[in-house]
């Protein structure tokens, strides 16, 4: 059963499966969910620019309000990296399922080193954009532990003159 496993993980690379053109389109959803905006100035009045060279998907925008220039990922903890895309998107996912780096590393055919950077931007990412907790109204808090003592050490507690 292992072995056909293997077998089958061979023919089948994840990756293949992975449709860049969604996972682009996914982006700017999340990103722009009203439509897309200058992320230099927050203006609305932005015009497509072309595609970038390398993926095709990824789409190039001008703002006309400061005339500067931008794409899907400037601005996101995906920019000015060698990987594209859909790996940090298939990271993310495989992160999600608890796999270890050492695991993600061999499902995306990456160096170990490679994965441990992204899973650690990909978690400071989700804890830059966590929203602060704000407490409302009355807020309670029961049982409260004092420790009183260190255990077989008595002289660590002992009153001072």
């Amino acid at each position: 059963m292992k072995q056909w496993l293997k077998k089958v993980h061979n023919i089948l690379n994840i990756r293949a499966i992975i449709d860049d053109a969604k996972c682009f389109d996914t982006v700017r959803e999340l990103r722009w969910p009203d439509g897309v905006r200058c992320v230099h100035c927050d203006a609305d009045t932005v015009v497509k620019h072309g595609r970038d060279e390398t993926q095709l998907e990824r789409q190039r925008y001008g703002c006309k309000t400061c005339n500067r220039y931008f794409d899907d990922l400037t601005g996101t903890i995906f920019e000015g990296h060698h990987q594209p895309l859909d790996v940090w998107i298939l990271c993310l996912y495989f992160m999600g399922l608890n796999l270890s780096n050492r695991q993600i590393a061999q499902e995306l055919d990456l160096n170990v080193s490679d994965v441990q950077q992204m899973t650690h931007q990909l978690r400071q990412g989700v804890v830059a954009r966590k929203p602060e907790v704000k407490l409302e109204e009355a807020v309670e808090c029961d049982e409260v532990y004092v420790v009183a003592g260190h255990k077989g050490h008595p002289g660590a507690v002992k009153k001072r003159a």
